[in-house]
């Protein structure tokens, strides 16, 4: 009786030895399923990305270059534009000193002319000087042009400095409108004959050791001559001292 009292059933062996195997297996999955997710997050960089990347890097490279490049030249610009708004360069002043008309006569539907000028040519800037570097000088009589064009040779004027221009106008035989001789009868008649000297051409403007490029000028004077039947022989001769008007 008393061997049966002390004797205690246990649980079966066998429960324990499953139980083991089966945590060890879960341990084993959930790791390997950690290590799976990690390694398909690490990315391998193809050759491919590798190269537009760098594409992109010389891409933005190229730009800074060009927006360093384009802020210096519009420095470069700025400043010019300052110091041309400083000096801020007057234009030339012509003055018409001397007309001398020795011929002008018809020959048919043709015209002569022989005609003396001299222009006096003044700077007014006080720190710019100028470089004439075209100068074509010409006459007019009712917008038509009597004398062929005569260069002046290229010169520099100074601040404020004058400088005299002579020129002889000649036409030979230049085909005129068939009212010319109508309009050259009538101011014979008044007694005054009006006669516009042209000059056009290029100039530049100097500034210390800075010169610019070329601009385009224009000048028209107005010269006024008796002319009439009591005109004395020799030539028409006007000494006015007319102004011109100067356009660049």
């Amino acid at each position: 009786m008393a061997f049966c009292s002390l004797y205690k059933p246990q649980a079966p062996l066998f429960l324990n030895v499953v139980s083991i195997p089966s945590f060890i297996f879960l341990s084993l999955s959930l790791s390997l399923s950690l290590f799976l997710s990690q390694m398909s997050k690490i990315t391998i960089p193809s050759p491919k990305h590798c190269a537009a990347k760098e594409g992109l890097k010389i891409k933005s490279n190229y730009k800074k270059l060009y927006f360093s490049l384009s802020a210096c030249f519009t420095s470069i610009l700025l400043l010019i534009l300052l110091i041309w708004l400083i000096l801020h360069p007057a234009k030339p002043q012509f003055s018409l000193k001397e007309v001398d008309i020795y011929q002008l006569s018809l020959s048919g539907p043709n015209l002569n002319s022989s005609i003396q000028l001299t222009l006096l040519s003044k700077n007014p800037n006080q720190k710019v000087g100028i470089y004439y570097d075209e100068i074509q000088v010409y006459a007019t009589y009712k917008a038509q042009q009597i004398t062929g064009d005569t260069p002046v040779p290229p010169f520099y004027q100074g601040q404020e400095e004058s400088n005299l221009i002579t020129a002889s106008l000649v036409g030979n035989i230049l085909p005129v409108a068939p009212s010319l001789g109508y309009e050259l009868g009538r101011d014979q008649i008044v007694g005054r004959l009006v006669l516009n000297l042209k000059a056009n051409g290029k100039l530049r403007w100097k500034v210390g050791t800075w010169v610019s490029g070329r601009y385009r000028f224009n000048v028209n004077c107005v010269a006024m001559n008796a002319f009439g039947p009591s005109t004395p022989a020799g030539p028409l001769t006007s000494k006015q001292g007319t102004q011109c008007s100067t356009t660049i």
